[in-house]
């Protein structure tokens, strides 16, 4: 493989198919854009220059992968793949080789990648190529005595050439001078009317240059979007992959065709997954962690041990070993859960910090809180953080027991070992060891009518 290596990716296309606004290469696949895919598998083959060739949506492409390894070369006018390829051409190093690569079809393998280059050496044109039984819609690839001298697009092929079953990709690579000298070449002279690319296999076998090609283990690896239906139909294969990678290395994924990763999923030994989970950013599970079906974890550390019943959703949190979850809780970011604490149904955390053994198990808001060792938090109790423009914090120490429907408004700290009688508003200080409470004094008035409807 030559040491000087471009990489040109060509992501200029609207994408009529898919009927948004949205530049088609950044519709997201598994949590990131397509052309995010493709990059990140590019940038592993250590490209000396990486180009990408944008244009529908302007600037919109640019902004949202800004990066200081990526060369950002204008399309103005989509005429076609050479054409695209013409415009990175005064951004690329004209020594060592040039590989062409698509921001729409992101599930490339690398493996075929180092391959398709092992192929090409430092002195020939290689095509990734692949054996499809409905090869519709795709380049064919014509070989004389065995040997590629051409490729011809579906629209310019007669009946017989239609009948071939080897397709182009799309993706090339060739020596990068050579490249400049056939794209300078390139006609426009067809059903399209557009520059293709591929036509350069033709000056290349005329050039008396060796044609080779190299093919992926998997059709879905060379698969594109063009349409909000092939994205789902590629989300799945990602999705079924990654699934199959895990359990693989011993995780228990309960269905492989129900499990979403938007990110990094990294499992230690033993765990659980149930059905209708979504992991999003980067989600790193302990030895023996359980999760529920239908969780939602984003940016969250889970230690071992820990159980996470259905239907939680847990963001930007870190949650410590042998912890019991849910279900139906709602764990904010910032919040910590030391070793052994329970969180229970129909409860929220919110940047607060509770600490080992400790409880919060029934309808309650915990919000901006210090929660000490072996707190009980009883049901229905609510910190109230916010006072309209300012967020206040609430302490609680080592030992504390809250009852029931308890309103905590912060600033306020409870100290440690103290009890909250149910129904209390605290709005001072509870002393250590005490029991405090506030409640009106309960009455029944004797006659009392209940209204009727009139």
């Amino acid at each position: 493989m030559t040491s000087q290596l471009n990489i040109v990716i060509l992501a200029a296309g609207k994408g009529t198919r898919m009927y948004s606004d949205l530049p088609k290469v950044l519709h997201p696949l598994a949590g990131k854009s397509l052309l995010g895919h493709v990059l990140d598998t590019a940038r592993s083959l250590r490209p000396t220059r990486l180009c990408v060739v944008y244009g529908y949506g302007g600037a919109v492409v640019p902004n949202a992968l800004a990066a200081q390894d990526i060369i950002w070369a204008e399309q103005q006018e989509q005429l076609g793949t050479g054409h695209a390829v013409q415009q990175a051409l005064p951004h690329l190093d004209p020594s060592g080789m040039t590989l062409v690569l698509y921001g729409d079809v992101p599930l490339t393998r690398l493996s075929t990648l180092q391959r398709l280059l092992e192929h090409a050496g430092s002195d020939k044109l290689a095509v990734l190529t692949a054996h499809f039984a409905d090869p519709s819609g795709y380049g064919r690839m014509v070989r004389t005595a065995g040997k590629v001298t051409r490729i011809v697009e579906q629209k310019d092929a007669t009946e017989a050439e239609r009948a071939i079953t080897e397709i182009n990709t799309g993706i090339i690579v060739a020596p990068s001078a050579k490249l400049s000298q056939w794209l300078a070449k390139l006609s426009n002279n067809n059903a399209q009317g557009e520059y293709y690319l591929t036509d350069t296999i033709a000056m290349a076998v005329a050039d008396g240059l060796e044609i080779a090609t190299a093919h992926p283990h998997h059709e879905w690896e060379v698969l594109g979007v063009n349409s909000k239906l092939q994205l789902a139909q590629l989300e799945r294969i990602y999705q079924r992959n990654y699934a199959e990678q895990l359990a693989g290395t011993g995780t228990h994924i309960i269905d492989p065709a129900r499990l979403d990763v938007r990110g990094e999923l990294i499992c230690g030994r033993d765990v659980v997954i149930d059905v209708n989970c979504v992991f999003e950013g980067r989600v790193t599970l302990g030895d023996r962690v359980s999760i529920g079906a239908n969780c939602v974890l984003k940016d969250v550390t889970v230690a071992q041990g820990t159980k996470i019943q259905p239907f939680t959703h847990i963001e930007d949190a870190s949650v410590g070993a042998d912890c019991r979850i849910g279900p139906f809780a709602r764990i904010r970011p910032g919040t910590t859960l030391a070793s052994d604490a329970h969180i229970g149904n129909f409860v929220e955390i919110k940047n607060s910090q509770i600490d080992s053994g400790s409880k919060v198990n029934h309808l309650s808001y915990v919000g901006d809180a210090t929660v000490g060792k072996n707190v009980n938090i009883g049901a229905g109790t609510i910190t109230c953080n916010y006072d309209g423009a300012n967020k206040h914090r609430t302490i609680i120490e080592d030992g504390v027991f809250i009852g029931s429907d308890t309103q905590l408004v912060a600033p306020v700290t409870v100290c440690k070992g103290a009890t909250i009688g149910a129904g209390t508003t605290l709005t001072r200080n509870a002393p250590a060891g005490e029991l405090t409470l506030s409640r009106v004094k309960q009455m029944t008035i004797s006659g009392w009518q209940r209204p009727t409807k009139k």
